[in-house]
């Protein structure tokens, strides 16, 4: 195992979370935008978006080079996509608004202001827990450093 794993997989997971606490506050900045995408001649409301994190993936030569002992497989995460929530938009009833229909309903997004927050409180968390991670990583390297004197 490489003496910088440790730095490895806590750099990927604080580039993961940063990415995932941009996407939600993007949901938020949006969470009342009737006119997200113009989508055959019409406005349609903003999508929330979510990210999909997966491990690193592993390639069977890798995980091989491991077992004979010859090298390390890969460790961390990264994000995979961005996808748009298929959740049905919110009919609120507003007929003063430029965008209401006939019956004075305004489509708005499927954002949930609330959700939104506490998954940026959890992202926000694990970003805290990869630099609380990485800081031991770097303290045992010093005192790795500390034992040659």
């Amino acid at each position: 195992m490489r003496l910088s794993t440790g730095f490895d997989i806590s750099a990927s997971a604080l580039t993961a979370q940063r990415l995932r606490m941009d996407v939600i506050s993007s949901n938020i900045a949006n969470a009342e935008t009737t006119r997200g995408s113009f989508i055959n001649g019409q406005f349609q409301p903003y999508k929330r978006k979510m990210v999909v994190m997966e491990p690193l993936q592993q390639s069977f030569s890798n995980v091989l080079s491991k077992q004979l002992g010859e090298g390390t497989a890969a460790q961390g995460v990264k994000v995979t996509r961005i996808k748009e929530d298929k959740s049905p938009n919110k009919l609120v009833y507003n007929p003063t608004h430029p965008d209401a229909d006939a019956n004075g309903y305004v489509n708005m997004p499927n954002v949930d202001v609330t959700k939104e927050m506490v998954d940026m409180i959890a992202a926000s968390r694990s970003y805290e827990a990869n630099v609380t991670a990485l800081n031991a990583t770097k303290a045992m390297f010093v005192k790795a450093l500390e034992i040659g004197k």
